[in-house]
C-alpha cells in the first residue's frame, strides 16, 4: 500500500479508482514491453487471439467482442494489416461487411504471444493462490458490471 499512502488526501476519497488506474497503467506498460518482442502493441494481441481461436470475423463483431469502438478497431486492424498479421476482405455475401482474418505469417507469433500472455498473468498474480486469483477476477467482473451501464449513459462525444 506504499503507493496509496503517498497519494494526496483528495485521492483517498477515490482510493479504489486510484488503485485501479495505477494497476491498469502498470499492467499495460508490462504488456507493452512483452508484446514489443513480437511486434505487437497492447490490445492487438486480443484481436489476434480472437482471430486465431475463432477464425475470420466481421470487423463489427471484433468491436463488440472486445468492447472497442469502430474507429479504434479500424486503426488497430490497419496496423495489424501493415505488419502482415491480418488481411481484410469484403464479405462474399454482403459487400458492406469487412471480414478480418489472421494471415499464415501471424501463426509464427501465436506461440510467442501465448507464452508472453502467460508470463504477464504470472507476474500480475504473483504469489496469489488460485482462490485469491478467482476472487480478484470475480470482484473485477463486478466492478466492470457497475461501470458498464454508466459508460452507456455517458457515451464519448
Amino acid at each position: 500500500m506504499a503507493a496509496a499512502e503517498s497519494m494526496p488526501p483528495s485521492v483517498h476519497a477515490g482510493a479504489l479508482s486510484s488503485a485501479i488506474l495505477r494497476v491498469a497503467r502498470l499492467h499495460r506498460a508490462l504488456a507493452g514491453q512483452l508484446l514489443r518482442e513480437v511486434g505487437l502493441h497492447p490490445g492487438q494481441e486480443l484481436v489476434m487471439m480472437q482471430l486465431w481461436d475463432r477464425g475470420p470475423q466481421r470487423q463489427v463483431d471484433l468491436v463488440r467482442m472486445l468492447a472497442s469502438d469502430a474507429a479504434t478497431m479500424t486503426r488497430t486492424i490497419q496496423r495489424l494489416e501493415r505488419a502482415g498479421f491480418v488481411r481484410r476482405r469484403v464479405s462474399e455475401t454482403d459487400r458492406r461487411v469487412t471480414i478480418v482474418e489472421a494471415t499464415p505469417a501471424s501463426m509464427g507469433v501465436r506461440r510467442q504471444v501465448d507464452t508472453l500472455w502467460s508470463q504477464l498473468e504470472d507476474v500480475t498474480a504473483g504469489d496469489l493462490g488460485e482462490q485469491d486469483r478467482a476472487e480478484v477476477v470475480r470482484l473485477l467482473d463486478r466492478i466492470e458490471a457497475n461501470l458498464a451501464p454508466a459508460v452507456e449513459l455517458h457515451p464519448a462525444r
